[in-house]
């Protein structure tokens, strides 16, 4: 059985973190991802307004791992909250050559912190090219996204670790 291995739990205040929105596609949803602490708690927020306009739909923040997982690593673990709406992990790996190829997996963020165990298994591919499910040692990024739907987006991101 794996070891629980930490991505990240924001306690470096300059963090590996990148935003960006569909507008590299030519969309126009707007928003940010900036880490934040309330209450003693270091996190990531990702805040903004999706639209589906232009063939748009997303914002999102994404990590870069500095190492691959291991193989035997079944699930991430998220510590998560948000305003009661779903959202997503995106796993990128070294199969998801093109920009728009990705693993996604779909959470409810509830308004209070809360953790919540997601397979590797359950992450599906974004399209017919990619293998069915994603592999922990080929993962090369993680990211939390809003995605899919007009909305104003709230939730925030306290921990992620491959168990």
């Amino acid at each position: 059985m794996a070891d629980t291995i930490l991505i990240d739990d924001f306690s470096d205040t300059t963090g590996p973190w990148r935003f960006f929105t569909d507008q590299v596609m030519g969309g126009v949803s707007t928003g940010e991802g900036r880490v934040a602490t309330e209450g003693g708690v270091r996190f990531l927020r990702l805040t903004g307004t999706v639209s589906t306009k232009n063939r748009g739909g997303f914002i999102q923040a994404r990590r870069d791992l500095d190492a691959p997982l291991p193989e035997d690593a079944s699930a991430l673990r998220i510590r998560v909250r948000g305003d009661g709406e779903t959202y997503f992990i995106h796993l990128r790996t070294r199969a998801t050559a093109l920009p728009w190829q990705y693993y996604q997996v779909a959470f409810r963020a509830a308004r209070n912190w809360q953790e919540i165990t997601l397979p590797f298994t359950a992450f599906k591919p974004s399209g017919r090219l990619l293998p069915g499910t994603p592999r922990p040692e080929r993962v090369t990024s993680v990211a939390l996204v809003a995605y899919g739907r007009d909305h104003e987006p709230d939730v925030s991101l306290a921990r992620v670790e491959a168990v």
